[in-house]
């Protein structure tokens, strides 16, 4: 998938999500599942290092993004994210190595991983997809997080601000 076309479709969900900042990447992701009609569920592990940092385990019915819970929170979303950029750019491999994520992940049986897994390792070119959706998303929280205006604590405040509010989105 070229850059262009994954930048449009990223931007595209994100309107069509109505996301406001600030950007709650487990509300995101919770928006995103109900968009797709497969629940997205976000998984602190304490994956082992050196290794990876996150994970997309997809199954038949929810795709599980389990991130490395050994580190900040703001790098944990970005795992996430990064996670999430292998949805939305429909990755998966043709083949899985559930012995290795099965040693890293022990709570889960080989068996439900070798189900689950769809992929294990990436070319560079998938690796740098799902790495530009994480970067496409974190700029624009971080641009819509700095020009949005704060909706006001009081009902009737927010009312007027919502009626006459910027109505910028994703851009």
């Amino acid at each position: 998938m070229n850059e262009r076309h994954l930048r449009k479709r990223c931007k595209s969900v994100l309107r069509t999500l109505g996301i406001r900042p600030p950007l709650r990447v487990h509300e995101f992701c919770r928006l995103l599942g109900d968009h797709r009609g497969r629940p997205i569920h976000p998984m602190p592990y304490a994956l082992p290092v050196p290794g990876p940092f996150g994970l997309w385990i997809a199954t038949d019915t929810a795709d599980y993004l389990f991130y490395q819970k050994e580190t900040s929170p703001a790098h944990q979303d970005h795992i996430i994210l990064h996670e999430v950029g292998h949805v939305l750019a429909d990755h998966a491999s043709d083949e899985s190595d559930g012995e290795i994520w099965s040693a890293m992940l022990p709570d889960l049986s080989l068996d439900v991983i070798n189900r689950a897994l769809r992929r294990t390792s990436y070319d560079e070119e998938r690796e740098r997809e799902a790495e530009l959706v994480a970067t496409i998303i974190l700029e624009w929280a971080s641009v819509l997080d700095r020009v949005t205006p704060r909706a006001p604590a009081s009902a009737s405040a927010r009312r007027v601000h919502t009626a006459l509010g910027d109505r910028q989105g994703w851009l």
